[in-house]
């Protein structure tokens, strides 16, 4: 989690903490700040004054769906313009043209950026079977392997730096901290990221890359003491040495080390003898010293090491992993719900209610702490928080952490898009790792928690026990292929399956998952699937409609203000002559849209590029009064809708027969605003 700030030549001491001016004086553990805009965004609240969702309140799975989308266009956008994630992840945004351009001055938190990419990523290919989203991260840590690796012959060789000078294209840690380090958790991190790519994709330089990791770390294993973790915080790549100035000796975090191990040990690949001796040894010490004494110190790459300053990272991954894995900690139940518990009542740093719901900055010592004002930041933190919550009560049953997952989230959504309100800080720009990669990659532990949470209208695996490899949605129609033979996979369907096969063999309904099987719920048609030696899956039943293809006018990226002439995308769609233009995001739509050229416009239209199928599209009306719109084809029934002000509502045709032409009838349009326009081939 990086910190961006504008300020250039920022001294050393100030990274003992990010501060705001308000924190350096004495600040309540928990208070209530039920203020009416999050991210700049009017709150949505229930009978009860509690916080809905947004942009959709009454809609869960838009919404939360969207927030996950929303942060996916976004990478997407900046990979096919300007590429640079690579070695930039600190962004702003013009407020006018909403064009992103990187903060130049700032540490660059390459290894945090890749593994939670990664994770990201992970679930997000088989939610939206997007090939796109694994051509991306594989460019991604392509470029960052080549250029961002310690030498051969070091005493940490091959392994990944875990920052880099502000703006620079390769990385060799930053000179602020001193030159040529490395962080031993992130290479732990790191090293289980290019793991799970590689079941991913099956390209075998992922795995050596996650072996060298490994090895590393196993050659520099220490027992470790009270004061002393089994690697360093921070320490020189060439020679290991931790010793002065902002390296340090401790680390909490061994959690991703263990991970990197325990998976290396089940596919038997490396040193299996060694990564066992090792792993054992790190989990010995870490029963025996953080998780005795809360001393959550050693995570956030920007700050000099320190025994006081805390943080919400360690802990709550720690409780991720034994919920996800409880067969590896007897203790799994007590140990995330003290975790869990210890976060959010901790008086490292100050917690916020926000209209019911619990919203966790990240770090702090009492005194100082990071990050913000209220509603301002720190998503990605409470998105964590909410994910573990969420996992706990899928795992124990327990209601009461559903309420406060599902409240928590809620307030994260208010960050999807480019939300103006949305601040570091120490200026309007955005934290690119927090709010693009590690953000979302918690949402989507939302869905696989309670899948209820998805959308109800469409089909998605929202989690899997194994890595997902490849995946296709069709009409009543889901088939997929997971890493390993053996899964537990959880689906909600716009269908009711007729038909579950793993490996072309039928599989038996059941009402549990105590055997191979699966078990689907009719009232919210979840699907969960237990096969356990097979790794394809198919799933087949009868469907009145077919996953559409979407425009999201982000891509290709236009300008704003930019009308429309002619084809859009390319191939697509002609929107005519001076009938259109690319909106900025506004309203309840966090990315760029399509607007009228003429907001008091009575009738518009487009073509098609050749005959398809016009499924509907995403409409706001930001005007003061209800909003007209009817919508026509000389091949289709004509359809109307009236939108209330403020209303965002996702409208479908219903139409069967592909169109050529569209055409809109509008009154009262001033305000209205088109987004995910959907559609389908002949």
């Amino acid at each position: 989690m990086t910190r961006a700030t504008k300020q250039v030549g920022v001294s050393l001491l100030l990274l003992v903490t990010v501060l705001t001016a308000q924190s350096q004086k004495p600040f309540p553990v928990v208070s209530t700040v039920d203020q009416p805009e999050i991210a700049g965004r009017p709150v949505q609240l229930d009978a009860q004054g509690k916080l809905l969702p947004w942009p959709m309140p009454d809609n869960i799975g838009y919404s939360y769906s969207s927030h996950v989308l929303t942060q996916w266009q976004i990478l997407w956008d900046q990979y096919n313009r300007q590429r640079l994630p690579y070695y930039y992840c600190c962004f702003d945004f013009d407020r006018t043209t909403f064009e992103m351009f990187p903060d130049e001055h700032w540490a660059n938190s390459t290894g945090y950026l890749r593994a939670m990419l990664q994770g990201f990523v992970e679930r997000l290919y088989p939610y939206t079977g997007d090939p796109r989203t694994l051509t991306f991260l594989q460019d991604f840590v392509d470029y960052e392997l080549e250029n961002g690796l310690t030498p051969e012959g070091y005493a940490w060789p091959q392994v990944p730096y875990a920052s880099a000078n502000p703006g620079a294209r390769r990385y060799t840690g930053w000179s602020a901290h001193g030159e040529d380090y490395i962080e031993p958790h992130v290479v732990g991190e790191d090293g289980y990221a290019y793991l799970r790519l590689y079941e991913m994709t099956g390209n075998t330089k992922y795995l050596w890359a996650a072996i060298r990791c490994a090895d590393a770390l196993l050659k520099n294993f220490k027992p470790g003491d009270e004061k002393n973790s089994p690697w360093p915080v921070r320490c020189y790549a060439r020679d290991g040495r931790a010793e002065g100035g902002p390296m340090g000796p401790y680390s909490a975090n061994v959690i991703e080390p263990i991970m990197l191990f325990d998976e290396l040990i089940r596919l038997g690949h490396g040193d299996v003898a060694g990564y066992a001796r090792v792993r054992a040894g790190a989990w010995d010490w870490f029963q025996k010293y953080p998780l005795a004494n809360n001393v959550w110190v050693g995570y956030f790459e920007d700050v000099v090491p320190s025994m006081e300053n805390m943080n919400q990272v360690i802990p709550l991954e720690f409780a991720r992993y034994v919920l996800l894995h409880p067969e590896k900690d007897p203790q799994w139940r007590e140990h995330a719900r003290r975790l869990i518990e210890w976060v959010k009542t901790t008086p490292k740093w100050p917690k916020y209610i926000v209209h019911g719901a619990t919203v966790t900055t990240e770090q702090g010592n009492g005194i100082n702490f990071c990050c913000n004002l209220p509603n301002q930041c720190c998503d990605s933190h409470t998105s964590r928080l909410a994910a573990v919550e969420a996992l706990f009560y899928a795992k124990t049953g327990d209601a009461s952490y559903q309420e406060a997952a599902y409240r928590s989230f809620n307030w994260v959504t208010y960050f999807q898009g480019l939300s103006g309100g949305a601040a570091t800080p120490f200026g309007p720009q955005w934290w690119f790792t927090d709010e693009f990669t590690d953000g979302p990659r918690r949402v989507m532990d939302a869905f696989w928690a309670v899948p209820e949470w998805a959308p109800a209208d469409e089909s998605h695996l929202v989690g899997s026990s194994s890595v997902v490899t490849k995946i296709s949605y069709g009409k009543g129609s889901v088939t997929y292929s997971t890493f390993d033979p053996q899964s537990i996979d959880v689906l909600r369907l716009d269908f009711v399956p007729e038909f579950v096969a793993a490996g072309g063999n039928a599989m038996v309904a059941h009402q549990d998952l105590d055997q191979p099987g699966y078990v689907f719920d009719r009232s919210t048609h979840v699907l969960r699937i237990r096969h356990d030696d097979a790794r394809d899956v198919d799933i087949q039943g009868k469907a009145d409609k077919t996953p559409p293809l979407y425009v999201t006018f982000d891509d290709p990226h236009l300008p704003a203000g930019t009308v429309l002439n002619g084809q859009y995308p390319s191939g697509v769609i002609d929107w005519g002559t001076g009938q259109w233009r690319i909106g900025v995001p506004q309203g309840k739509f966090g990315t760029f849209n399509l607007a009228l050229v003429d907001p008091k416009a009575a009738a518009v239209e487009f073509r098609f590029d050749s005959l398809r199928l016009f499924v509907g599209v995403d409409v706001f009306n930001g005007g003061t009064s209800d909003a007209g719109l009817t919508i026509s084809s000389p091949e289709a029934r004509e359809t109307s809708f009236t939108l209330k002000p403020g209303e965002l509502r996702r409208l479908r045709t219903g139409w069967r027969d592909p169109s050529s032409r569209v055409l809109f009838q509008i009154k009262n349009g001033e305000g209205l605003r088109f987004d995910n326009l959907a559609y389908l081939h002949e």
